[in-house]
């Protein structure tokens, strides 16, 4: 940056250099030296338990018709996708429905892609790795053969909970695994609690009478659903620029639900209003931050920006800051927190 006391001086050797068709050229705002560049803004799209988040809980007769709305909502949105597919959501009593296939077909009729998240969503660290690791092949007996009648194969799992190991031998082993058999990990920068909105979503919508109150809620999620996310993504772009010196491109979860089926589109634009424009997951996977060590030993399961802030054992102050559920939407979907 030139200092404002010497820039008359300059600008007034510009002038006499000019006079004898010197090719000077004085600093400017188009000058790269004093421009201040935007954040690169980019953002993955991963949506978690498909063909349906709480298939159980769903009115059967509700299914087809908030499923085709999700994905209408997809196509409004316009941003490449990855769904990932709990194999066990496609069977009624242990039996595949032929019906609940043709959901993940109607996906990849779309041109989303799908992945591999686990027969029965399972706990890494309730129930072990080698249960795990059945699980994980369990996870992919429908996706596997769908996905070769296309040319394809399966090539992204997403940890359930997020939760990928208590130790490094135990992430090693998994991710070897993994990697044996196709697999990356995806990711979460933008980890939140859009499950919660999205269980008191539904509790309103399946279990209250339809009246002008039970509409007026279901707005009121619906707006304030949209913000929240907003802020989490503000909150992770400043993580990212404090840990990494710039803003990485993200990878945002959400699930298959409802609430995404009546706002998604609503929120994708918000996201675009931020000055993001919207990658594959492939493309977000490029950035070499991703090669970092995961330094999280806990149970749960943080945002990929958190675990590798504790690889370099950031103060708790580092961590402040971030925007959380509100007690009533908590209390709509019947969970202490996120």
């Amino acid at each position: 940056m030139t200092p404002s006391s010497l820039r008359p001086f300059i600008f007034a050797l510009c002038a006499f250099a000019a006079a004898f068709a010197s090719p000077c050229r004085a600093q400017s705002h188009t000058d790269a030296s004093t421009r201040t560049a935007a954040p690169d803004r980019r953002i993955a799209v991963t949506i978690d338990d498909l063909p349906w988040q709480r298939i159980a809980k769903t009115p059967p007769e509700a299914l087809v018709a908030r499923h085709a709305a999700l994905l209408a909502q997809l196509r409004e949105g316009g941003a490449p996708v990855i769904g990932f597919v709990n194999e066990d959501k496609l069977e009624v009593d242990g039996v595949v429905r032929p019906e609940r296939v043709a959901m993940l077909q109607a996906w990849l009729d779309a041109g989303y892609a799908l992945g591999n998240h686990t027969y029965g969503h399972v706990d890494l660290h309730e129930v072990g790795i080698p249960a795990y690791e059945d699980a994980i092949l369990r996870g992919e007996r429908a996706l596997r053969p769908m996905l070769a009648a296309r040319g394809e194969t399966p090539r992204w799992f997403r940890h359930p909970y997020l939760r990928a190991g208590r130790t490094p031998d135990d992430k090693a082993a998994v991710a070897t695994f993994l990697a044996e058999h196709g697999y990356r990990i995806a990711p979460v920068t933008v980890d939140n609690g859009e499950w919660v909105w999205a269980f008191a979503y539904e509790r309103v919508l399946d279990e209250r009478a339809e009246t002008p109150e039970r509409a007026e809620l279901l707005e009121r999620l619906r707006l304030g659903y949209v913000p929240y996310m907003l802020n989490k993504i503000d909150y992770y772009e400043r993580q990212s620029q404090a840990l990494l010196g710039y803003n990485l491109p993200h990878v945002l979860l959400l699930h298959a639900n409802a609430l995404n089926g009546d706002a998604y589109a609503a929120l994708i634009r918000g996201i675009e209003r931020r000055g993001y424009r919207f990658v594959t997951l492939e493309e977000a996977m490029r950035d070499p931050a991703y090669a970092r060590e995961d330094g999280y030993r806990g149970r749960y399961g943080p945002s990929w920006l958190h675990r590798w802030a504790m690889a370099e054992k950031k103060p708790k102050e580092f961590y402040d800051g971030e925007p959380t559920v509100p007690r009533w939407v908590l209390d709509l979907a019947g969970v202490d927190s996120e």
